[in-house]
């Protein structure tokens, strides 16, 4: 998403402008073209020769540095983003003050504006503050919300400029189209865990990394989204309701109580097949444990396809070898609108990867099943595929 796009970094005059030589860099290795605008009170914590050698370009400071740049730089942007955005700058582009480089950029720029505030919490909250970010917002803005921790004068609060990824983030949700608007997209994700006693249990290899990536691309499209997950390492991502279980009876339970209010779901977990018959209270003894007996887990995905006003609904189908027959039967039985089959054992494919190799399985008109073959890709941009197909046949 942020490759070839020219994104204008404003930074202003906070402890936290540190940060943007990082965000500028990390930018640029997703292979954006990044300028620079820093304050005056910017260059008291940064020096405008660092912003130059991570921008590969000079930083500007000045409306005098080259003639009409608060012109020239806002036409050739696609996004303008100031990190650290002190209470300052907030107040000059909330009420329109053009007093330098920054502000009068601001004014020229026609794009989307993203914002991640850094502040002393009491200036935060202040009602002047509040209302100028309101301000903003009823303009378009987008907030990258601050964190709470230690602050730079040493008191706790809300005020710390969010992480650069974060950050990175915000940016990729203001470039997107939001196509996905109106949407509410219900995602499972993970593996399921299946106690045996409280010490063991029964699971799968998968990280939930093909799941949030959905529920991230689906929220930067304008989607109002749920994602159910099982246990993984993942944090939840901005913006999206992430109800946390770890069971499969528990996951089945939480998408019944929420798919009735999906227009989309989405079931991209690995949800584990079976369960113990037994779960012991205390940990088994090992002599104990030669003969395990198990029941069958609740078919989440057919149970979804058996609701009379269902969702549109995707499925998921992990193969070991090119078994694509077995996806299109599980799609045909459990009246799915699409499955998205891959191979584990293909190169880049597997799972704890951050690439794919899928295939989008789904019904022409009079219900011949089609078939869109992916090349190895990252699981973002697949995301991002799985959506357009599920736009081109809802539409």
């Amino acid at each position: 998403m942020l490759q070839d796009k020219t994104i204008l970094v404003g930074i202003t005059g906070s402890v936290a402008a540190y940060k943007a030589v990082d965000l500028i860099r990390r930018l640029r290795d997703a292979g954006a073209t990044v300028r620079a605008i820093m304050t005056s009170s910017a260059e008291r914590f940064i020096t405008p020769l660092s912003v130059a050698l991570a921008c590969g370009e000079p930083a500007l400071t000045s409306l005098f540095d080259q003639p009409f740049s608060h012109i020239d730089l806002p036409a050739k942007a696609d996004v303008l983003v100031v990190a650290p955005a002190t209470a300052n700058i907030l107040g000059k582009f909330a009420n329109g003050i053009a007093d330098d480089l920054l502000s009068t950029s601001y004014l020229v720029f026609r794009g989307p504006l993203v914002v991640a505030p850094a502040m002393n919490w009491r200036m935060y909250e202040h009602p002047a503050v509040k209302k100028n970010l309101a301000t903003l917002l009823a303009q378009g803005a987008s907030l990258v919300d601050p964190q709470r921790g230690t602050l730079a004068c040493g008191e706790e609060g809300v005020g710390k400029m969010a992480d650069v990824d974060a950050v990175i983030e915000g940016i990729r949700i203001a470039l997107a189209p939001k196509d996905l608007a109106g949407e509410r997209v219900l995602i499972t994700a993970g593996p399921t865990r299946e106690p045996i006693d409280p010490v063991r249990f029964l699971s799968n290899r998968s990280s939930g990394k093909m799941g949030y990536e959905l529920a991230r691309v689906a929220r930067r499209r304008g989607a109002h989204v749920t994602l159910i997950s099982g246990p993984t390492a993942l944090p939840s991502p901005s913006g999206v309701t992430t109800v946390r279980v770890e069971t499969a009876l528990e996951m089945y339970t939480a998408v019944k109580e929420r798919a009735g209010g999906a227009t989309i779901a989405i079931m991209a977990a690995a949800v584990a097949d079976f369960c113990a018959s037994e779960q012991r209270t205390v940990k088994a003894e090992k002599q104990d444990m030669s003969l395990l007996q198990l029941d069958r887990t609740p078919d989440i995905l057919a149970a979804i396809g058996a609701l009379e006003n269902k969702p549109f609904t995707v499925g998921f189908a992990a193969e070991t070898g090119f078994r694509i027959d077995r996806a299109e039967r599980k799609m045909v039985d459990k009246r799915a609108d699409m499955m998205v089959f891959n191979d584990v054992l293909q190169e880049g494919s597997g799972f704890d990867t951050d690439t794919n190799v899928v295939t989008i399985i789904s019904r022409e008109d009079g219900g011949v099943l089609r078939k869109e073959h992916l090349p190895l890709m990252s699981k973002e941009a697949v995301a991002s595929a799985i959506f357009d197909s599920i736009l081109a046949h809802k539409g």
